[in-house]
Formats: structure tokens, C-alpha cells, sequence
């Protein structure tokens, strides 16, 4: 996957299977061992539940999600894999952006995180109204 560079000590944004202690969490991505996890924080957009595993597109929502700070890099490839990133837009499951954190308020908080955002249609998919993605209710992708 190219793309945007992804530095050390850059901030992400995990609101689902991603998230420390979420149901379907690969077992084969050392998160624990690549970064730390900061603790929650909100973003806009829309979550939809995508049949055991979150997607979030374009939307005015106060979604939650967890900080996680990077400090391994090389994890970014392993990530992109599991989130289904490739080199064609137009086929991507997920794309890598960065999007602003904001705080329970919806204030921003002037941090920047990058964030899987979902690259597929959304018909037919529920949408989840309080933009939380519960812990114990996901499944493994892969």
C-alpha cells in the first residue's frame, strides 16, 4: 500500500474491532507491543454496522473512537491488510486518512489521528445512532 506517510509517535483512531479488549481483534497484530493506547476520544462522521465490524463514512455524528499513539511503524502494513487498504481507491474496503479528534463536546481538541474510514457503498447497513461500537460485539474478518 502507498500512500500518505505514516510517522512514529502519529496518532490513530480505532471505533472498532481495532479498539483495546474489542471482540474479532486479530490476534496478529501486536498492538499492545507497537504503540499505547491514549484513551477515548470522539470524531464526526457516520458508524454503520457492517455485519460484525463497524464502517464509518461522511457524517455529522459524535462518534466514539480510542487514541492510539504509533510507536512501531512497521505495524502500518499489517494494519492496511487487516482494514482491507489497497492501492485502488476504487476497490479499497477502508482508506487511511486523517481526520480532527474532538472532545465530549464535539470541540476540537487540535489533534490530528489517522482513522480507517470506510470506502464501500453503505445501502442496507444500520446505522448506529449513538456512534458507538460495542466492545463484545464483533466478529473476526479474517
Amino acid at each position: 500500500m502507498t500512500g500518505p506517510v505514516v510517522k512514529t509517535g502519529d496518532l490513530f483512531v480505532f471505533y472498532g474491532l481495532l479498539k483495546q479488549g474489542a471482540t474479532g481483534m486479530p490476534a496478529d497484530l501486536p498492538l499492545e507491543t507497537s504503540g499505547r493506547f491514549l484513551g477515548p476520544c470522539r470524531f464526526r462522521g457516520r458508524l454503520l454496522d457492517l455485519g460484525g465490524f463497524p464502517g464509518v463514512v461522511d457524517g455529522e455524528d459524535l462518534c466514539h473512537g480510542v487514541r492510539y499513539e504509533l510507536a512501531d511503524v512497521s505495524i502500518i502494513g499489517a494494519m492496511d491488510e487487516f482494514e482491507d487498504v489497497t492501492d485502488d481507491p476504487a476497490t479499497s474496503l477502508y482508506l487511511r486518512k486523517q481526520i480532527p479528534l474532538l472532545g465530549d463536546d464535539g470541540a476540537a481538541t487540535g489533534e490530528q489521528a489517522w482513522i480507517y474510514w470506510y470506502n464501500q457503498p453503505t445501502e442496507g447497513f444500520e446505522h448506529i445512532a449513538d456512534g458507538n461500537w460495542p466492545l463484545g460485539k464483533g466478529r473476526t474478518r479474517k
